[in-house]
């Protein structure tokens, strides 16, 4: 059982805010440094090309780490490990700044990938031993929408640093952030421990790193064409190998660490399958909009990147109505009616042409904004409504390593389909109906898991909503 301290009403307060800011500066970052590229290779005279390595090294370096950081937070504390987290990031960050040459960079930017690889997870693990279940959703909730607002924000925030600063400002914004972040993790993170016995599963390291860096970057090059085809299916075929190898190896392990056996709990696996299929559906969305944004409605990146700040705006307003939403309806009744409504959303934006009006997208993507916020945070919550805590660290691991995937694989296929879509076509540059399809098959994709969701019975969870209801 986990070590737990007791939580004063000031930090019980401010440690959402704590790992909501460490979550910001981790998801901004993975979308504002796109927009750079350009300028960057141009600074450093390189081949554009060869930019990808800077993404690449910092992905992969996340998705080779993300399976241990539940072993790493029993092992020597959540607070060490979070603070040591920020100040990797921190300081790979100002590194990036600093580099005058590619080689420089994208080892300034593993350094960065070893903190990216500790806060998602380790940040979710203080939580869900801080706080009661009863708090889950309204704190999930809340952490969620960071990762909701970082890839909205990113396009906008890259477009204006490039066009009115320097690629540099890009990293050195992290700075701000990761300082004011250790302050406040040093005051406010509790210190809790787990197992510290427990061996590492070095096999399964090697093996699920392996399975998972290599589905990450398969997907990451088939969807942005970074190399031949056949390499990119040759990464994912290599990936596939390695996963289930590994599974073979997890059945024979007494602590294996991706722990499989965690989808034997209902609610776990409900969320785990459904969460897992929503995000395949929607994550490709920031990547499509901008395709559509810029190169068919010939919009700059600065106001493509306005545009979707909207649905950061209904994230937000959301976390002030999720707990009531489903203290309301319940779990179930919520993620159904939720996931037929994001699907519609997403179908909506799939019928934007140059001519709709601004204020319709505007509408409609602040309305998509508060129903992915309400979804994820409601998946947030009935993830870990009865695990264990003993079993934390491991559903957290296998929750951050599941979420690393599926956002790859979800622009990966988006972006392997409007190749496909535009090829049977016959149009050589990429058009509003064509990115309309894809668009189109994610909403039905969303609307889908909720089938899924049909398995909860109808009190699942009940016991985290019921109690927090009669506080209300």
């Amino acid at each position: 059982m986990p070590n737990r301290v007791p939580l004063d009403a000031k930090t019980a307060r401010w440690l959402p805010w704590v790992v909501a800011i460490a979550f910001f500066m981790q998801s901004l970052d993975g979308t504002i440094l796109n927009t750079a590229l350009p300028a960057m290779a141009r600074d450093l005279a390189e081949n554009p090309l060869r930019m990808q390595g800077v993404v690449i090294a910092y992905m992969l370096t996340v998705a080779l780490l993300i399976p241990a950081s539940g072993w790493v937070a029993d092992r020597f504390g959540t607070k060490k490990i979070f603070f040591g987290a920020i100040m990797l990031f921190s300081i790979g960050s100002l590194l990036c700044a600093l580099s005058s040459t590619l080689t420089m960079l994208v080892g300034a930017r593993v350094i960065q990938g070893l903190g990216g690889a500790l806060m998602l997870p380790v940040g979710r693990l203080v939580v869900l031993r801080a706080y009661p279940r009863s708090e889950l959703v309204r704190i999930m909730g809340f952490i969620t929408i960071p990762g909701l607002l970082g890839p909205l924000l990113g396009p906008t925030m890259g477009g204006w640093m490039v066009q009115y600063l320097t690629w540099h400002w890009i990293f050195l914004i992290n700075l701000p952030i990761g300082v004011l972040g250790v302050i406040l993790v040093l005051r406010y993170i509790p210190d809790y421990s787990g197992t510290p016995g427990q061996p590492l599963d070095v096999p399964g390291l090697l093996l699920s790193g392996v399975a998972l860096g290599g589905l990450v970057f398969g997907f990451e090059v088939l969807g942005h064409g970074l190399l031949p085809r056949q390499w990119a299916l040759l990464l994912i075929g290599g990936g596939l190998l390695s996963a289930w190898l590994y599974v073979l190896h997890a059945r024979r392990t007494a602590y294996p660490l991706i722990d499989f056996s965690l989808l034997k709990i209902p609610t776990f696996a409900v969320s785990f399958w459904g969460g897992n299929l929503m995000r395949i559906g929607s994550a490709s969305q920031p990547f499509l909009l901008v395709l559509l944004f810029q190169l068919c409605f010939g919009l700059n990146p600065l106001q493509a990147g306005l545009l979707s700040v909207a649905g950061g705006v209904g994230a937000l307003l959301m976390k002030m109505l999720a707990v009531r939403i489903v203290s309301r309806f319940g779990f179930r009744r919520t993620l159904i009616g939720n996931a037929v409504l994001t699907g519609a959303t997403i179908l909506a934006c799939s019928l934007f042409e140059v001519s709709t009006p601004y204020w319709i997208v505007i509408l409609v993507l602040f309305g998509s904004g508060i129903i992915r916020s309400l979804q994820f945070s409601t998946l947030g919550a009935l993830t870990y409504a009865d695990v264990p805590p003993e079993q934390s660290s491991r559903a957290s691991s296998l929750s951050a390593m599941t979420i690393q995937l599926t956002l790859s694989l979800s622009v990966g296929i988006a972006a392997g389909l409007l190749g496909l879509i535009m090829a049977v076509r016959g149009h050589a540059t990429v058009e509003q109906s064509d990115i309309a399809w894809i668009m189109a098959g994610a909403g039905l994709l969303c609307a889908l898991s909720g089938l899924v969701y049909r398995r909860l019975s109808p009190q699942a969870g009940s016991a985290i909503y019921a109690k927090r209801a009669e506080g209300m």
